[in-house]
């Protein structure tokens, strides 16, 4: 039976908190999730929208949350974000000196029914999440450096990927692996192929004359 693929279409593109809202309702029916890209302006140079932008997406939009937070201070808001109706949390593994507060903040997003992730960025080796992966839901690859929407995959992700799915594998873990950053229609099955779950596009898709007809192609 051919897997399936999952697509998160982020909506870094979009300016505004009303396009925003009105972009994620348009995507309704075509999308498996709402890419929400919250960003500090710390632990990545832009800022962009918090809690507050989500809890009105989701109001407005019956599109499940996907929210990985690009922050510096992850554990100070997250109660926030679940109250917001987010699905997905993601952190940063980056954003925690302290791994025993990683520990912490992935058990305090699963206690709440909310599956949980874990970030890494481009220069840092998957050997340093292994220990984490046991306990969350989803590993979400960064193949661009993080911050900026429109930058080209970085093909230093693939062997990080390969090296994912093969833990996962050996360790019968059922972790979703999620690559954000670059993904369009000629990497997809390519990314597919080597075990990745669910595909984040962000201006592949709000570029599309036919955003259904990408997405459906993204998936394959």
């Amino acid at each position: 039976m051919k897997k399936y693929t999952y697509i998160s279409v982020s909506t870094d593109p979009i300016l505004s908190y009303q396009d925003i809202v009105e972009y994620a309702k348009s995507l309704q029916g075509l999308t498996d999730f709402l890419h929400c890209d919250v960003m500090d302006g710390k632990f990545v140079p832009k800022t962009t929208f918090d809690y507050n932008l989500i809890k009105t997406i989701n109001a407005n939009c019956l599109l499940p949350l996907d929210v990985h937070l690009m922050v510096s201070e992850p554990r100070d808001d997250i109660k926030k974000y679940i109250e917001a109706g987010a699905n997905i949390i993601t952190v940063h593994y980056e954003a925690f000196e302290d791994k025993n507060k990683l520990v912490e903040t992935i058990k305090y997003i699963k206690d709440h029914n909310v599956l949980a992730g874990i970030s890494l960025k481009p220069e840092t080796s998957f050997k340093e999440i292994k220990p984490y992966c046991y306990d969350v839901d989803v590993v979400l690859v960064m193949s661009v450096t993080p911050g900026a929407s429109g930058q080209k995959f970085g093909n230093y992700a693939y062997p990080k990927i390969k090296e994912i799915d093969a833990f996962r594998k050996e360790n019968q873990l059922n972790f979703k692996i999620e690559v954000d950053g670059g993904v369009n229609t000629e990497n997809a099955k390519l990314l597919t192929n080597l075990g990745v779950d669910i595909l984040v596009s962000g201006s592949c898709v709000y570029k599309a004359s036919n955003r259904e007809e990408v997405i459906n192609s993204l998936r394959g």
